[in-house]
């Protein structure tokens, strides 16, 4: 395994974090820590974890898993999305922070969260309130890095820049959505965390399924059983992407999961992605992709079988106009 640095942090992981969403729920715990197992023999030592995964089993889970582990591990955990019944269990609150990481810290039976992340920007709370719990964890030594997942660019830069100015642990990484079917992330978002240097964590890089090609099969899985997934794939050009991408990955002798999950690790500004199972064939499946090299040529030609997003805004890109002349 080639261990990669994670942004500024100074922390070493795997080039994939385990995504552990499934645990408690589709995988039971015996599956859960077999999926464990297999990657930790393999050298993952990044977990991904959140708060409200499956109300909390998701995090018992890797608690019981972890014992000894713990020290070789960076774990993440999230907040912001709902985990209880009480009607202020949810948000970037100030309070709702600080319950909730003292919940997941006795769920994953450990002092400290590596990184936790901002599960989403709450429009109702001041940003600066939130980085303050933070803040608070932070000189508690209960988390030891800042995060968000699922900001925008505006948002992102709106919390880099808070942090900076109120002197709060700064942002370290993004995790935002990339697949071949879903790449918005590559007009605003890579090029900030490049400008800013974060690291970039991303999930949902096989389109939850989609790019595997199995729903082209007729075979079950999250867009067939999930409102969520089947509303965020819904689009009719995803299912022409996954044909050609199925195609290609074939015609060069590839599985379409572990090669899908190879041309997002393949670009320059993605540090490690999130890699999820239900079960251990799927895990081997998709751990394929570390032993998958694309090079810049081979990643254009996936590239160019999907649709480039458009430019950030309707100018032409300084490219362009350096070629044609002012």
């Amino acid at each position: 395994m080639d261990y990669v640095r994670f942004g500024q942090t100074g922390l070493l992981v795997s080039p994939v974090a385990l995504g552990t969403m499934t645990f408690g729920n589709e995988a039971d715990e015996a599956v859960s820590r077999a999926i464990m197992d297999a990657a930790y023999e393999r050298g993952v030592n990044f977990f991904d974890a959140a708060h409200n995964y499956n109300r909390g089993a998701t995090e018992e889970i890797v608690g019981r898993w972890m014992g000894g582990k713990r020290s070789e591990i960076i774990l993440t955990s999230k907040v912001f999305f709902p985990a209880g019944g009480g009607r202020n269990d949810e948000g970037c609150s100030r309070r709702n922070i600080l319950r909730a990481v003292e919940t997941s810290l006795r769920r994953l039976q450990t002092d400290y969260i590596d990184i936790l992340f901002l599960h989403h920007w709450d429009a109702n709370v001041p940003i600066e309130h939130s980085l303050s719990a933070l803040h608070t964890l932070a000189e508690q030594g209960k988390i030891h890095y800042a995060a968000v997942s699922n900001f925008s660019a505006w948002q992102t830069m709106k919390a880099v820049a808070a942090a900076r100015a109120n002197g709060y642990p700064p942002i370290a990484a993004v995790q935002p959505m990339y697949s071949l079917v879903k790449r918005q992330v590559e007009v605003e978002i890579l090029p900030l965390a490049a400008e800013e240097k974060l690291a970039v964590m991303p999930y949902n890089v096989l389109g939850a399924g989609l790019l595997t090609g199995k729903y082209l099969e007729g075979q079950q899985g999250r867009l067939t059983e999930t409102e969520m997934y089947r509303q965020r794939y819904a689009n009719d050009a995803y299912a022409d992407i996954t044909r050609r991408f199925v195609a290609y990955a074939r015609e060069h002798g590839h599985e379409p999961a572990p090669l899908a999950a190879a041309w997002v690790m393949a670009h320059p500004l993605i540090t490690s992605v999130i890699l999820g199972a239900r079960n251990l064939k799927q895990l081997n499946s998709s751990l394929g992709c570390l032993d998958i090299r694309l090079t810049p040529e081979q990643r254009a030609e996936i590239t160019a079988l999907s649709i480039d997003p458009p430019l950030a805004t309707d100018r032409e890109p300084m490219a362009a106009m350096q070629t044609r002349g002012w």
